[in-house]
This record gives C-alpha cells, sequence and structure tokens, in this order.
C-alpha cells in the first residue's frame, strides 16, 4: 500500500501547527529589503520536508532540475540572497495549479501549473511572484494579523459559510472535511498579491525576461479557473486553483500589464521551455490515483468509488474531495487494528479536535460490494442550525481500511448513499487499464488548424476550448506552420 500517497488527512492539521512555529515568534520582521535571517532559514529547513509531502513529493529528474534552474535564477533578483544556493526550489508532484513559499528561501511549484505555462519567463513569473512573498515577509504579516492562521492555516474560511456558517464548529470541522489538504494554504490579501506581482515583474525585468509574462501567466490561470468551473459545473470559479490561495488572477491580469508597460525586457524561450517540460504528467499521477468524469479509480490502492450527479471531485496526495452544494466529503484513511467500530469513533473524535466532543447516534454494519462496512451519523449544533456529520468506513484488509466523512445540513446526508454504497474493490486488470495523460509538445505543420490539433486531446468534451486554455490562445487566435504547441495524450 502506498501510504505516502494516500495518507490520513488529519496529519494537515498536525502539520498547520508545526508550520505557525515559523510564523509565531514575537520577533520583529524584517524589512522587504532585508536577505534571509538565520532564523527563517531554520524554519523554512524544518517546515519543508513536511510540505513536500503535503503536496506529493519533490519531483526529481529533468523537469525539476529546470524548473529549479530557473526558479533560483529568478530568486536571486530579489536580493534575499547573494547565491543560487540560498534559494530551495522544488517541483512537486500536485495535479492541483498552485505555487507557494514559504520564509527561508523555499519556494514550490506544482507540475500541473507548470503545464499551464508557454514559456519561461512565465515559469520565472510564477517563481519570482512567490519570492516576493518571502521578501516582503507576507506570511509572517499576515501571521501577526491574525495568530490563529499559519502557513497551512486559515481553513475555516474556506469552507461554506452558507454550510457550516462561522462557529467554532465549522472552523473545526473544515480542517478535516472540505477540500484536499493542497487547499489549505495561507490566503494572502488583495494588496499582498498585488505587491507580489509588482515584485515579480521588477525581478523579471532584471532577468532580462519579458515583463508582460506574469500579466499572460495570469491570465491562463484566470481561463483555466472558469474552464475548471464550466466542466465541472460549478457556479463560480474561485476553487479548486491557484485562486484558492492567490486570490482573483482575473482582476489582476490589466494591473500587471500595466505595470510591465515600457519596461526593458524580451526574453521568453517558448520553445526551450516548451521543450524542457515535452512529456510531463498532466492532471492525476495514478500513483495518487485518477479522477474521470464522476468516478475515482486508484490503481495501487486497488479501489474506486462514484461521486453523486451534481458534485465534482479534487484529487490531492491525501485524500479525495467531493464538493457540491448540497454537502461536501472526502476519502481518506487513518490506522486501522481490524476493529472497524473502533476506527470510525476515532474518526469522529478527530473531527472534533480538542475539547470538542462528535458522537454518532448508533453505528451500524454492513456490507457494500462484498465489503465489511461500519457507519455513522452525528447531528452537530452549529450556531443556529444543524449539521449532519457521516463516517463511512471500509475494511479492506485486516489492516487497511479507507472511509469516507462527510458533511451536509441535517437530514440531507442520504444526498451521499450512492456514493457510499459504489464503492468497490477493482481487479488487478482494471487496474492495469489506468493510464495517465501527458503533455506531447509538438510542432504545427502545414494545414493543421486549432480544431484539427483539439481533435487529439485525450478528453471527451471542451476539447477546443481545453487546447485554447492550455497554449493561451484567445478565441479566434489561429496557429502558424513551425509553432510549437501543447496537447493532452494518453501514454505511460
Amino acid at each position: 500500500m502506498n501510504t505516502l500517497k494516500f495518507a490520513k488527512l488529519a496529519s494537515a492539521g498536525a502539520m498547520a501547527v508545526a508550520l505557525s512555529g515559523c510564523l509565531a515568534s514575537g520577533a520583529p520582521i524584517p524589512s522587504a529589503s532585508a536577505p534571509i535571517t538565520q532564523s527563517e532559514a531554520q524554519q523554512g529547513a524544518e517546515a519543508h520536508p513536511q510540505l513536500l509531502a503535503e503536496f506529493g513529493g519533490a519531483m526529481t529528474g529533468p523537469y525539476a532540475q529546470y524548473v529549479e534552474q530557473v526558479g533560483q535564477n529568478i530568486a536571486v533578483q530579489s536580493g534575499l540572497g547573494n547565491a543560487r544556493s540560498s534559494f530551495t526550489v522544488s517541483l512537486v508532484n500536485s495535479p492541483i495549479n498552485n505555487a507557494f513559499a514559504i520564509p527561508g528561501g523555499y519556494v514550490y511549484t506544482t507540475r500541473q501549473l507548470v503545464t499551464l505555462m508557454n514559456n519561461e519567463a512565465e515559469l520565472a513569473g510564477v517563481l519570482g511572484h512567490e519570492v516576493a512573498h518571502v521578501a516582503a515577509r507576507h506570511s509572517q504579516r499576515r501571521q501577526q494579523a491574525a495568530q490563529r492562521n499559519s502557513i497551512l492555516g486559515a481553513a475555516g474560511a474556506i469552507l461554506s459559510g452558507v454550510l457550516l456558517g462561522n462557529s467554532g464548529v465549522g472552523d473545526t470541522l473544515s480542517r478535516g472535511i472540505l477540500q484536499g489538504s493542497q487547499l489549505l494554504t495561507l490566503r494572502f490579501s488583495r494588496s499582498q498579491e498585488l505587491e507580489a506581482d509588482e515584485l515579480g515583474i521588477q525581478y523579471l525585468t532584471r532577468a532580462g525576461y519579458d515583463p508582460m509574462a506574469m500579466s499572460t501567466v495570469l491570465r491562463s490561470l484566470a481561463l483555466q479557473n472558469n474552464l475548471d468551473a464550466q466542466i465541472q459545473g460549478r457556479g463560480n470559479a474561485t476553487i479548486p486553483a491557484w485562486a484558492s490561495t492567490h486570490p482573483d488572477p482575473a482582476s489582476r491580469v490589466q494591473t500587471a500589464a500595466a505595470k510591465a508597460q515600457g519596461l526593458s525586457g524580451n526574453v521568453t524561450n517558448r520553445d526551450t521551455f516548451l521543450t524542457r517540460i515535452d512529456g510531463m504528467i498532466y492532471g492525476d499521477d495514478p500513483e495518487q490515483g485518477i479522477v474521470e468524469g464522476r468516478q475515482f479509480i486508484h490503481p495501487d490502492l486497488r479501489l474506486s468509488f462514484t461521486a453523486p450527479n451534481g458534485f465534482y471531485m479534487v484529487n490531492g496526495t491525501r485524500a479525495v474531495s467531493i464538493n457540491g452544494q448540497s454537502g461536501k466529503a472526502q476519502l481518506t484513511l487513518a490506522p486501522y487494528n481490524g476493529n472497524l467500530n473502533t476506527y470510525v469513533n476515532k474518526v469522529f473524535s478527530d473531527l472534533a479536535g480538542e475539547g470538542q466532543t462528535i458522537t454518532p447516534s448508533n453505528l451500524q454494519r454492513t456490507t457494500v460490494n462484498g465489503l465489511p462496512a461500519v457507519y455513522g451519523t452525528a447531528r452537530v449544533n452549529n450556531g443556529s442550525s444543524q449539521v449532519d456529520v457521516v463516517v463511512f468506513a471500509y475494511e479492506f484488509a485486516n489492516d487497511r481500511a479507507y472511509h469516507f466523512q462527510a458533511i451536509t445540513q441535517a437530514g440531507k446526508s442520504n444526498v451521499f448513499s450512492s456514493m457510499f454504497q459504489s464503492m468497490r474493490r477493482i481487479s488487478q486488470a482494471e487496474a492495469d487499464k489506468v493510464v495517465p495523460r501527458k503533455l506531447d509538445v509538438v510542432t504545427v505543420r502545414s494545414g493543421d488548424t486549432v480544431s484539427s490539433l483539439a481533435n487529439r486531446m485525450a478528453y471527451t468534451n471542451a476539447q477546443e476550448t481545453r487546447f485554447r486554455v492550455l497554449n493561451g490562445l484567445s478565441t479566434g487566435e489561429t496557429l502558424r506552420a513551425g509553432q510549437k504547441v501543447k496537447i493532452v495524450v494518453r501514454g505511460n
């Protein structure tokens, strides 16, 4: 079993507490022009391994080396460190569009966000934006303004206010219920985002890159957010995407473009960039399971389930989140000693958090597609309203169990009944059929069109829109022979 790629989500809360120590010091916050302090370097070094684990682990090989090289080159433009070795730049194995940084010169981008970019200047812009958050000590300033936040804090702000309100129960449950742990990163203020954009543009200019790259990558992010919302049937484009931690890239596109006007620098290294990312996994890594429409299938853990109609899934490294207007749920796991009743009660206890209690009315034993299962429901007061919390656990082996943890408005938990009943063990033959999607960088030939190349995308819907967003092409923009573009194909 690959526990590293599908570990207990509750560990995210523990990590948030650990990381909060990075910011809780009462020492004065250094200015934006001050080099990395010894204390910041030590704090970052302590948090770094935990962040890597939380975001799917650090990738190695040519892709990671290229991202590290570009990141370190742009980071030295900040003045935070005098040598490239002052910065640790990591490409992490996550299917979420995200980038982030922590004090001490630790900068991260997900492989999924890299696949959305179209040139090296955009990669440098995103990494420079994250370096700017470090330089301006934005995490420390947010922590100082709200001590309850940590680098992976502010979880309660993400949870639907309609569903849970802002009570203590809602804030506690949100740490274990709503999104994959990758979406619980600190939300910066609009002014901090704009400052990081502006500083990032300055770094691009100093390095000789085209400063307009910041606005073009923000545009791609905004378009991807909208596309994800459209495909998933969501009414908004706020999550899941970089916008979950970097609010509203759409509103920042024009501001970034205006800041870049008149600045020197024209290097994009488009063809070099596309060649260097050719073959990168796009979307879910089979080691972390694959979302295909409403079905989730994990070839290594040999399981599958189907989300209810009207819900969309976010596949994280530690949990699969199922989200909709009428409820939220996650599939994850916890330590298992062979007793499902004990297991379910422990999950309820962990969800309640310190000093609180959530007790199911009773536990029911059943069998789902041949799997022994136990489930329970607890009615929880949440301010002036009530919610139902459901834990539904399945035994896959004497030492291995998985569970859904779900939350709905009181009396509405049956919205997840079909999902609970869909959990099943898959055969090795079915597992062997799971093939990841990958980027294929191709050169446009005479006669190729947006439509003809989009038809090669490994999707059954929105092929042309996906192709245009992936390649930063506006509506009506055409291709020219000799141009390199990205398509998404199936391949090992």
